[in-house]
């Protein structure tokens, strides 16, 4: 078996418990205007352009170009998405590193042996593996594939998901998974709709469904100023919150514009020109409000 990933960044600190391996698997069925992982939108792979790392008059790769997608544009290269098959070659001949296919497929295996690399600091920090993305249960059956495996293995695990799926695939990957990481972006139907797409019934009855099993569960809120940080929308979520589990961590994550770079190297629009970073002040409030309520709030992670 098979899954498609985009990225493995060890040593992070912000997806779970102690010092963690994030494995992201690429494609998402929501399409998150604030999304800072663009890159795992889609789920077929994707040819990225960094230009910052182009050398002037390089030019190695133009004539490499099986399908000759590649050319001569003043001091560095430019690339024509719609010629290009993702053969990989220009990938391979550039020295620095400024074109890159983004998507691979890999094995279980594979993925346990990277992570394996890092055991000896999730032993000492109280880490393990995060599988994040895109979204990971989109690719459910490798998703628990993988997760029985680093269970054999005595890994602990998180899961780190939108809860846009279908319950029984989210219920199979609770019971195998140490901890949930859940977002809760907006309560609102309409506003979750518009700015994500899809609506948000789902996630909120996977929720509690959830609360009903007993599992580890942390709430992640992107905030966004003019979007969900408002009164409305904290207390609404409050109002949902508190019938479930009081004992939920809730993660505060302060919107930031890391995701705009990468629309540009992917030759995507950018939908992130009107959103803005919160306050410090205001995440403050939003963490007193929450905590007024007995919930354990944390800002960042």
């Amino acid at each position: 078996m098979k899954g498609t990933i985009f990225d493995i960044k060890r040593y992070a600190i912000h997806d779970g418990p102690g010092i963690r391996t994030t494995v992201f698997f690429k494609g998402c069925k929501l399409r998150c205007q604030w999304c800072h992982n663009p890159e795992g939108i889609k789920f077929e792979r994707e040819i990225m352009f960094r230009p910052e790392r182009c050398a002037e008059e390089c030019w190695d790769c133009v004539p490499r170009c099986p399908q000759k997608a590649i050319n001569e544009n003043g001091t560095i290269i430019s690339i024509n998405p719609k010629k290009c098959d993702l053969c990989g070659i220009c990938e391979d001949v550039c020295a620095y590193e400024a074109v890159a296919i983004v998507g691979r497929d890999v094995t279980v295996l594979e993925i346990i042996k990277e992570v394996e690399k890092d055991r000896i600091f999730y032993d000492e920090s109280g880490g393990g593996v995060t599988i994040s993305g895109g979204e990971p249960l989109a690719q459910g059956d490798f998703l628990l594939a993988l997760l029985e495996e680093l269970n054999e293995r005595s890994i602990h695990t998180a899961v780190d998901t939108s809860g846009f799926m279908p319950y029984e695939i989210l219920s199979e990957v609770s019971k195998r998974a140490d901890l949930i990481l859940c977002d809760l972006k907006v309560i609102d139907e309409h506003r979750h709709r518009v700015f994500t797409g899809e609506s948000n019934r789902i996630i909120l009855e996977n929720l509690r469904k959830l609360s009903k099993n007993g599992n580890n569960i942390v709430i992640r809120m992107p905030v966004l100023k003019g979007l969900n940080d408002d009164s409305e929308n904290i207390q609404t979520m409050v109002d949902f919150l508190l019938p479930l589990n009081k004992s939920w961590q809730i993660n505060l994550l302060p919107f930031h514009r890391g995701g705009e770079g990468k629309l540009k190297r992917l030759n995507k629009k950018n939908p992130l020109v009107d959103f803005k970073t919160p306050s410090e002040k205001k995440l403050g409030e939003i963490k007193d409000i929450l905590s007024s309520h007995g919930f354990h709030v944390k800002i960042g992670g």
